[in-house]
């Protein structure tokens, strides 16, 4: 069993993204339609992407000439973070973050924008606690003290402080700003008011089209199209996705959540695994081959299952991604019985970066896999059930709770999962069914 589900993903403030086929999913409605996207699929010109390129070697020139004027730093920091999530080359974010640290040095600390972006570097490399030292640097600095606390929240939510993060939500509030409403969102959707994270979201959007700001349009479309996704709305999540891509082309996010609804809710793997090649070509990162492997799995191609996880493995030796994979790895290694113990310390590793309910179900998780289930149960009593409304959780809690003989009818999630079979995935139907 493998599950890998999209997850919300922001590019404002990186909230950090998928085995028996049934035969009464085969009426399933086919939402994605290849006429709609095929457009999409073509291998032209990336104009951002060729513009960030320019731009860079533009500003690189003017600090050569004048190495003094550390704002070019800033400029080719932010460049070069743009090259990373367009590409999804993880070598961008590190230059960028030895740019920034540079720049930091150059003004002895006295810059809050600075530390703000160093921040937002750490979030994206999940680097949570050092994030916070520099927000918290920035707060003291006080220059534009609102943007810090904006980022507190995100930071606040990642590391599982909770009351501070909603505390931090309370100090933001304004309703006619985007940035609260999409914390307010996330806030929402946390504590498991998915229907009112759905309207804050709707209007944000509003907001964002009167702005005409086609970098917020792009973001508030992709992500409210995966609140509708979670919502199991699959036909408004994929309109959304749609309107993504009429505004760029090439927004491989949008394209990813199209190929998990030709995956999960159309049943069609040739679909999803066409539009996952494309998107290699474009933007590799190495949960596309678990993508790909879980695309193997329903269509019970076991070699090419092994494959494309061989394939994740590889690119994760060849390139240094820090934690940015840990719950990946602690998934993908509780599946062979060599890497159970693995899989255990790098799900403490989580505990000790992000102590969230996500990290201890993966704690949780890995006692499960290796048999200790009494462990298993203590950890998710104190610390996930109850505690979180993310489906990959409830399931986990609901086969801890029926290994210790405490799974009841008042405990059991069974309803609600198999409610949230589009989020989870096809692989996990039968799992479910039979619990």
């Amino acid at each position: 069993m493998r599950k890998y589900k999209l997850h919300f993903i922001s590019t404002l403030f990186f909230s950090f993204f998928i085995s028996c086929n049934s035969n009464s999913d085969q009426d399933k409605m086919e939402i994605a339609k290849k006429n709609d996207y095929k457009s999409y699929l073509v291998n032209d010109k990336n104009i951002k992407l060729e513009n960030a390129k320019k731009d860079i070697d533009f500003w690189q020139k003017k600090y050569d000439n004048n190495s003094n004027q550390y704002t070019y730093l800033i400029k080719l920091a932010g460049l070069y973070s743009q090259l990373f999530e367009i590409t999804g080359n993880i070598e961008n974010l590190y230059t960028a973050e030895k740019l920034l640290l540079e720049c930091n040095a150059r003004v002895k600390d006295k810059k809050a924008s600075i530390h703000r972006a160093i921040a937002r570097n750490y979030i994206s490399q999940h680097r949570f606690k050092e994030a916070l030292i520099y927000l918290d640097k920035a707060l003291v600095l006080g220059e534009n003290k609102l943007d810090t606390q904006k980022m507190l929240f995100d930071v606040y939510m990642e590391l599982g402080s909770f009351d501070l993060a909603k505390n931090q939500l309370t100090i933001i509030q304004d309703f006619n700003d985007f940035d609260y409403l999409i914390r307010l969102a996330k806030w929402n959707d946390h504590i498991g008011q998915l229907d009112d994270a759905i309207k804050v979201m709707e209007k944000a959007m509003v907001l964002a089209d009167n702005s005409k700001n086609q970098e917020l349009k792009e973001w508030i479309y992709s992500n409210l199209a995966d609140f509708y996704g979670h919502a199991d709305r699959v036909e408004d999540s994929y309109a959304y996705y749609l309107k993504t891509l009429e505004l760029d082309k090439n927004n491989m996010y949008a394209l990813k959540g199209i190929a998990w609804i030709a995956f999960s809710n159309d049943r069609n793997p040739e679909k999803s695994l066409e539009i996952i090649d494309y998107i290699e070509k474009k933007h590799l990162t190495p949960d596309l081959y678990l993508f790909k492997s879980d695309v193997y799995d329903f269509q019970n191609n076991d070699l090419k299952s092994k494959n494309a996880i061989k394939k994740y493995l590889d690119l994760l030796s060849k390139n240094n991604y820090g934690d940015m994979y840990n719950k990946y790895n602690v998934l993908l290694y509780n599946e062979f019985s060599d890497k159970k113990n693995q899989a255990l310390e790098i799900a403490q590793i989580e505990i000790n970066n992000r102590p969230t309910p996500e990290s201890y179900d993966l704690l949780a998780w890995s006692y499960y896999n290796l048999g200790d289930f009494e462990k298993a149960y203590e950890i998710a009593r104190d610390f996930t059930i109850n505690k979180s409304h993310e489906p990959s959780i409830l399931f986990h809690n609901e086969l801890i709770l029926k290994a210790n003989n405490k799974l009841t009818k008042e405990n059991s999630n069974k309803e609600e999962l198999l409610e949230s079979l589009y989020e989870l995935g096809p692989n996990l139907e039968s799992q479910i069914k039979n619990i």
